[in-house]
């Protein structure tokens, strides 16, 4: 009987998982991508009595699968704190979704293990910029300045990873990234003696750098709108860079375009950290689009819709 670990490849998803098999170690087949990529319950296969985790991917995104690998005779069990829509019922399908604009499926997972792996789950929450929520759940750690710092600094550089058109696009496979963490319990010990953080680290350093120099295409009172080149670099740095800038001005929403190599743009939004909501029901205004309330994309907008995605941006916040 299989197993299968479904997950996110970003900080969120690959910190959830490190989290539950820390704590319950099993042998199970992964399946994951680019961040982008949330539809992966299409690549579970049918299999009476196997077992599936789903962690950080929208159920709505994945209902068709679902509800196919329930009628082949799967278990389910769910994470997550996207977009689900109406979650279905059934009696293989254990579902644990919050959709709260601060609370990742990092911290979903270290509810449901009692904060048994509780640094992994402050590297994931970070990752996903919910900084005040990480700070939050790492107070009972006792952790000194520099080690929250670099649990920060973690979670940027993993969820920095996740972002690309392909996994070519990555420095690390997301499955491959993740098997690098697992054998290690504390962050801090991973970021201290494994080569793939200095990799991460510096991969993100120069990728910043290139997208700090863009200039925004407008820049009002409420609103910044930037549009990255077609290049790899560009589509690497897209989702951490909306985040830095959120941060920098949390009254302001932020959207962040990058152009694809055909045509059309790759879109993250960031609501304004001060009102943490609208950033999905934006996105799932187009086609590809969807979410959270604090945090959503585009996977690809037309150019020909980029006046009225703007339009519809400034009219949203």
């Amino acid at each position: 009987m299989n197993h299968y670990d479904v997950f996110n490849g970003d900080a969120d998803g690959i910190c959830a998982l490190q989290q539950l098999r820390l704590t319950n170690p099993i042998e199970s087949v992964l399946i994951t991508g680019v961040k982008r990529e949330v539809d992966l319950l299409r690549r579970v296969p049918n299999e009476a009595g196997s077992n599936v985790t789903v962690l950080d991917v929208s159920l709505d995104k994945n209902r068709k699968d679902l509800e196919r690998l329930l009628l082949a005779g799967a278990c389910v069990r769910y994470f997550d704190h996207h977009f689900a829509g109406d979650i279905p019922r059934h009696r293989r399908l254990e579902t644990y979704i919050e959709t709260l604009p601060d609370k990742g499926t990092s911290l979903l997972i270290d509810q449901y293990l009692n904060g048994r792996q509780r640094a992994w789950a402050v590297v994931g929450t970070f990752g996903d910029n919910f900084d005040a929520a990480a700070r939050r759940a790492a107070v009972p750690l006792g952790l000194a300045d520099d080690d929250l710092m670099r649990l920060r600094e973690l979670g940027i550089y993993l969820n920095y990873n996740g972002y690309g058109l392909t996994v070519e696009d990555l420095h690390f496979a997301p499955d491959d990234l993740y098997r690098k963490l697992r054998p290690y319990t504390d962050p801090l010990v991973f970021a201290a003696e494994d080569p793939a953080f200095a990799a991460l680290r510096d991969g993100y350093a120069e990728d910043m750098a290139s997208a700090r120099a863009i200039a925004a295409q407008f820049d009002d009172v409420s609103h910044r709108l930037f549009i990255l080149p077609p290049e790899p670099w560009a589509r690497r740095a897209s989702g951490v860079l909306a985040n830095e800038l959120a941060q920098a001005a949390p009254d302001k929403a932020h959207a962040v375009l990058t152009s694809l190599p055909a045509s059309g743009f790759l879109v993250s939004v960031r609501a304004p950290l001060s009102r943490p909501d609208g950033a999905d029901a934006l996105c799932r205004q187009f086609p590809s689009g969807g979410g959270r309330k604090a945090a959503a994309g585009i996977n690809d907008l037309p150019e020909e819709r980029y006046d009225a995605f703007a339009k519809a941006f400034r009219q949203a916040f």
